[in-house]
C-alpha cells in the first residue's frame, strides 16, 4: 500500500513553570492510502496532541521538540506557515471533537465552507457556493440550499458534525484526521456519522486517522490500531490481531472494560488508578503502578517497543506472558 504519511519519533512538550511536560514521546507510525488507523487510549494519553502536531496546530506553551512528519516526500515540520496552510485543509483535513466550538458562530455555514473552497481550490464565490451545496448533499443534509444561509446555533449537534465533515472533505483531501468525531452525539447519530465517514472514505480512497476511546468504533472502522499510554505507543497491530491477541496489559485492560452482552455483571471491570502526571512519570514502565503483572524489573527497566510478529509491536517486558 502507498504510504500517505509517516510520523517518525515525534515528540511534543508543553513548557510550564514547573518544567517541560512530555505530552507525546517518540511516537512513530504510518498511514497508507485508503487505510484507517485508529489511535486509542484514555484521556490525557496524547492522542489529540499527536493529531494537532501533525497539523502543526499545537499552540503555546506547546512545542514540537523532535521528530519528522513526512507527507508527499517532505517533512511538514520544515515547511513555512504559508506552505503549511496550503497542505492544511487541502491535502490533510481534520474533523474536530466539538463542532460548536470549531465553527465560527457569527458566520453562516455557506460563508465558512465557501472560504475553505475559495482558498484552496482557487475558484470564485459562485463556484464555491455550488461546491458547498454539493458537499452538504453528499453528507446527507436535507435542504442544503437553505442550510448554507443558516448559522451554527440553528443546527443540531449531528447536523453541525455533518457540516464539519463536509467542510473537511470539500477539497478532496488525501488524509482525514477525525478527533473523537462522535463523542458529543447520541448513539443513533453516532452510527449515522460513522457510516457516512466510512462510505465517503471508501469512495474517495482517503486515508484516515481516527482518534477515539471507543473500542466498539475501532472494531467497526479501523484497519490498524495504535494504543497510546502516557504519551507513548504501547502497542500497534492490525485490528483483528489486537482484539484476538492483545499483548500489553493496558490494551487487555481496555478490552476487559468493554461491557459484554453475554456477561451480566453487577460491577464492570476497570483499570485501577489513573494516567500518571507526565511531569513526574514513574521510573521504568509508566504503566507499572497500575499493572497486575508488574514486578521489580518493571519498576526499574523501561521497555522498548519491539516487534513480536509481523506488524504487531508491543512495549512490555511481559509481552510473552
Amino acid at each position: 500500500m502507498q504510504k500517505l504519511l509517516e510520523v517518525k519519533q515525534l515528540s511534543t512538550h508543553f513548557i510550564t513553570s514547573e518544567g517541560s511536560v512530555p505530552s507525546v514521546s517518540n511516537v512513530s507510525f504510518s498511514v497508507s492510502k485508503g487505510e484507517t488507523l485508529a489511535i486509542v487510549g484514555e484521556s490525557g494519553c496524547g492522542k489529540s496532541v499527536t493529531s494537532l502536531s501533525i497539523m502543526r496546530l499545537v499552540s503555546e506553551p506547546g512545542k514540537i521538540v523532535g521528530g519528522e512528519i513526512v507527507y508527499g516526500g517532505q517533512d511538514l515540520l520544515k515547511l513555512s506557515m504559508k506552505e503549511m496552510r496550503h497542505i492544511r485543509g487541502n491535502k490533510i483535513s481534520m474533523v474536530f471533537q466539538e463542532p460548536m466550538t470549531s465553527l465560527n458562530p457569527v458566520l453562516t455555514i455557506g460563508d465558512q465552507m465557501g472560504e475553505v473552497v475559495q482558498l484552496h481550490q482557487n475558484v470564485g464565490r459562485k463556484k464555491a457556493t455550488e461546491r458547498s451545496i454539493e458537499m452538504l448533499k453528499l453528507v446527507g443534509i436535507p435542504r442544503p440550499e437553505k442550510v448554507i444561509n443558516d448559522y451554527p446555533h440553528q443546527l443540531s449537534g449531528g447536523m453541525r458534525q455533518r457540516v464539519m465533515i463536509a467542510m473537511a472533505l470539500s477539497c478532496d483531501p488525501e488524509l482525514l484526521i477525525a478527533d473523537e468525531p462522535t463523542t458529543a452525539l447520541d448513539v443513533t447519530i453516532q452510527a449515522q456519522i460513522l457510516e457516512l465517514m466510512e462510505k465517503l472514505i471508501k469512495e474517495k480512497d482517503t486515508g484516515m486517522i481516527l482518534i477515539t476511546h471507543d473500542l466498539g468504533v475501532v472494531a467497526e472502522m479501523a484497519d490498524r490500531v495504535l494504543v497510546m499510554y502516557a504519551g507513548e505507543v504501547v502497542e500497534e497491530a492490525d485490528v483483528e490481531e489486537l482484539f484476538a491477541n492483545p499483548r500489553h496489559p493496558y490494551t487487555l485492560g481496555l478490552l476487559e472494560s468493554l461491557p459484554k452482552i453475554e456477561e451480566q455483571k453487577d460491577v464492570l471491570y476497570s483499570i485501577k488508578g489513573s494516567v500518571p502526571n507526565l511531569l513526574h512519570k514513574p521510573a521504568g514502565c509508566p504503566f507499572h503502578p497500575r499493572c497486575p503483572l508488574a514486578d521489580e524489573q518493571c519498576e526499574r527497566q523501561k521497555p522498548e517497543l519491539l516487534q513480536i510478529k509481523n506488524g504487531h509491536r508491543v512495549r512490555c517486558l511481559k509481552a510473552e506472558d
